[in-house]
């Protein structure tokens, strides 16, 4: 047995060579003898595994003594619990952030080999969804880049969401098998391996004063959660995080009594059982089944996250009391709330602290981000449901709104009608247990993600907590990684760049704005525009192969690229190409802009009207692509599958970013700081950060358009009649009486029938009211268009203007302001 003392003492290994020759020789003995192949019948992917396997080496030298250091140093860690984290693929970002990119991409040319073919054979890691996952992500490589030691804890998705496809324009969701082939990048840590439980029932024991009374739970149900462990690599390799997902197994794998009775699918039901939990990112929750396996996946990985910080913090430092001095955990969104319960339980009834002090330290160790005003995303759970799964947190929720709603009415006077809008337990109607409202009270920190998302929050889903906890509240607006986003997504501009202001933006994104002045400079607008268009070109082939379409690559390129959801308003979009297509065939005598419109996002699956309009966009997609009398001018597509390795390549291509949500629907936006990053103007309304962009970039090199958020909550409020805001605008009267009438569904003239009769009858989302507004802004886009020097004078400034939406400015302001961690 080898004694921590000898370890100590075993010296560190040398520094690995960056030389391409060494790194080739590396790659060829990886492939011999890691992968078993000769290097003459290697496969790609043989290629890819090898030069991961080298790569990683470098990446566990910096991992080790990032984690070294910590421990020594006794710094503070941030946990971030989040379900989803969307990091694509992890190879050129690893390889970028150690510096290593020629090198690397010199040794393979050496062996024949090409660097980009081969990190283009990754599987994205279907393990996330949209803006939520994708911020988890850049959280994560920020962190590591601002030397903030940090875990990041999720569920290890075999399939993820899902893989979309279209079968005749309707979405389908497939597995996604990002797993099939394993992943070069994890590695399990059996050690780190936790009991979980479900069902059953609560006992106590004591004498019944509180000194002595105990609570036991009994699950009915145990799983165990394993961890797999990726490290994240920060820029220039500074410090080396750690992503752990967990994955569930079965106390026993089978029932083998069960199984030799022939009972073989009985005997696999524990397994399959526990299986599920992490199988399928977001199971849809319509039915009662659906609803039990999200929480199940919810409490899954909270409880298997918790149990892994306390054993931490209990092997470094011994004394759970010290827990927030030492913990900062992160709750991004309401899907890990049941963390706060999950929490009291383990202090009170594992720990043996009782309920003041297990509260406090759970209050103080906790900060929780708000990204949605929208009160059904927003989770509640049946109470009995989350009783039946889970009684003892029931129990603990009880006790901790007692608390709660004894200070609101005695020590700050609430009414009635506050006292049910803070407490815990939805009891309109059916009761259930409010998410939102656990998280909120369950930690010392509530932020937003932009300027107007957080001062909204206060005004609507929390103003009555916010009016009971006047200080929790606070703002940090949401920000994206350069390096993944600019230095890596687009090649061409980053070296633009670099040739033109140096290197200093690379370490400080708002360095940026030493570009403006280039802004003036003709021939600098000429490379960028060329940059533009050799991305454009890109984004053509890759459809080209994809879908069969031919693009030009100087027409406007067009895009909207995020989940599928009616305040985000593809259908706006939709519609707007409708009326163009309508004008351009009667009005053949103009000169239109050629523009293409590109749509991409993924519908939840039990969300009818979303794929409806996925639906819709293809439906208009296959008459106006088909139509010859459009000349080409117009163009719709919409390409599947949308993921992070797909955004890589549509963002640079962009020349107009679509941003139109309803305002005050969405709560930041990220996308929109990726566009505006890679020189693309945006057209948006007022809402999320489009608010501070707009500040940023200025207002000349914006186009807004549409009612604010105080005006969609007035129309809402006067009685807003959308029947007679659409039979006042021609177009808009046309448009919809053309998709309504089946004019773009020969084969099913009513299939859209019901989705326009919704925008004449209610309208929720402002599509109508707004629609006016945004084609007058799609024309005055067209008029900037024509104006090729100063168009490109406007992108490049918002190039110049939006260092400022870094992860790295975010990070540092969540480490200064909530955490309390890092240098």
């Amino acid at each position: 047995m080898i004694t921590k003392s000898v370890i100590a003492d075993l010296p560190s290994p040398p520094p690995r060579s960056a030389d391409p020759a060494k790194l080739a020789a590396e790659i060829i003995e990886r492939l011999t003898y890691s992968i078993g192949k000769d290097a003459k019948v290697a496969k790609p992917h043989d290629w890819m595994t090898a030069t991961i396997l080298v790569i990683r080496d470098r990446v566990i030298d910096r991992w080790m003594a990032s984690t070294r250091q910590t421990y020594e140093t006794g710094g503070k860690r941030v946990y971030y619990l989040s379900l989803e984290f969307l990091i694509g693929r992890l190879t050129r970002d690893a390889v970028s952030n150690l510096g290593m990119i020629d090198e690397v991409r010199e040794a393979l040319n050496s062996l024949g080999v090409d660097f980009d073919a081969v990190t283009a054979l990754e599987p994205d890691a279907a393990l996330g969804n949209g803006g939520l996952g994708r911020l988890a992500a850049c959280f994560m490589e920020s962190m590591a880049t601002v030397d903030v030691p940090a875990y990041g804890y999720g569920i290890r998705y075999v399939h993820g969401l899902f893989r979309q496809q279209m079968s005749d324009g309707w979405q389908v969701e497939l597995p996604e098998t990002w797993l099939a082939n394993g992943n070069a990048w994890e590695f399990q840590r059996r050690e780190s391996a936790y009991e979980i439980g479900f069902g059953g029932s609560v006992d106590t024991i004591g004498n019944g004063s509180d000194e002595t009374q105990r609570c036991i739970w009994k699950p009915q149900e145990r799983v165990i959660a394993t961890a797999f462990d990726t490290p994240v690599v920060g820029w220039r390799a500074k410090r080396v995080n750690t992503l752990r997902l967990w994955t569930a197994q079965p106390i026993d794998p089978i029932l083998l009594d069960a199984f030799n009775a022939g009972d073989h699918i009985g005997a696999l039901r524990e397994s399959n059982k526990a299986e599920a939990l992490a199988r399928v990112l977001y199971p849809a929750d319509q039915t009662p089944a659906g609803q039990e396996l999200r929480l199940r996946q919810e409490y899954f990985f909270s409880s298997a996250s918790l149990q892994d910080i306390l054993r931490r913090h209990l092997q470094q430092y011994g004394d759970l009391r010290t827990l927030a001095d030492k913990v900062a955990i992160q709750l991004n969104d309401t899907h890990p709330a049941v963390s706060v319960a999950e929490m009291m339980r383990l202090l009170i009834d594992i720990h043996r602290m009782d309920f003041d002090q297990a509260w406090d330290i759970t209050r103080a160790t906790f900060s929780y981000t708000n990204h949605t005003l929208l009160p059904e995303a927003l989770e509640s759970w049946p109470v009995p449901l989350f009783e039946r799964l889970l009684p003892r947190h029931m129990q603990l929720v009880y006790a901790i709104n007692a608390n709660v709603l004894r200070h609101a009415r005695k020590d700050r006077g609430f009414s009635d009608e506050k006292i049910r809008a803070v407490s815990m337990i939805d009891e309109a109607g059916d009761r259930r247990v409010r998410m939102g409202n656990l998280a909120f009270l369950g930690s010392h920190s509530i932020n937003g993600v932009s300027a107007l998302h957080t001062e909204l929050m206060k005004q609507t889903v929390f103003s009555d907590l916010h009016g009971l906890y006047p200080d929790r509240i606070n703002n940090k607006t949401n920000g994206i990684t350069p390096r993944r986003w600019l230095m890596q997504c687009n090649r061409g501009l980053f070296g633009l760049i670099r040739e033109a202001i140096g290197d200093d933006f690379m370490d400080d994104a708002e360095k940026l704005k030493a570009l403006e002045p280039f802004a003036r400079d003709a021939g600098f607008r000429a490379r960028f525009a060329n940059v533009k268009r050799d991305n454009k070109v890109r984004l053509s082939n890759l459809v080209a192969r994809r879908m069969g379409i031919r693009l030009d690559p100087s027409s406007l390129f067009d895009i909207q690229i995020k989940r599928i959801h009616e305040y985000k308003r593809q259908l706006l979009n939709i519609i707007e190409a409708v009326a163009i297509y309508d004008q351009i065939r009667s009005h053949p005598e103009l000169d239109w802009t050629p523009r293409v419109k590109f749509f991409a996002g993924k519908a939840a699956p039990s969300y009818y009207n979303a794929k409806l309009i996925i639906k819709l966009a293809n439906d208009v997609a296959r008459v106006i692509n088909n139509d010859p009398t459009v000349r080409g001018l117009l163009k719709i597509v919409f390409i599947p599958n949308y993921n992070v390795s797909l955004a890589e390549v549509m963002v640079p291509a962009a020349d107009l970013s679509e941003q139109i949500s309803t305002a005050g629907m969405e709560a930041s936006g990220t996308g929109n700081m990726k566009f505006a990053l890679n020189g693309a103007l945006t057209i948006g309304t007022l809402d999320g950060a489009n608010v501070e962009i707009r500040e940023c970039v200025g207002e000349d090199n914006i186009v807004i358009f549409g009612l604010t958020a105080e005006e969609v909550a007035q129309q809402r409020a006067d009685g807003y009649n959308p029947r007679a805001v659409i039979e006042n605008s021609r177009e808009l009267s046309q448009a919809l009486t053309a998709i309504a009438s089946g004019v773009f569904s020969p084969d099913d003239r009513d299939r859209f029938s019901g989705l326009i009769s919704g925008l004449y009858e209610h309208d929720w989302f402002m599509v109508a009211a707004d629609f006016d507004a945004y084609t007058r802004a799609q024309r005055q886009v067209d008029s900037l268009w024509v104006d090729e020097e100063a168009w490109y004078g406007r992108t490049i400034l918002n190039t110049a203007r939006v260092g400022w939406f870094s992860s790295d400015r975010t990070i540092r302001q969540y480490a200064k302001e909530i955490w309390k961690a890092g240098p």
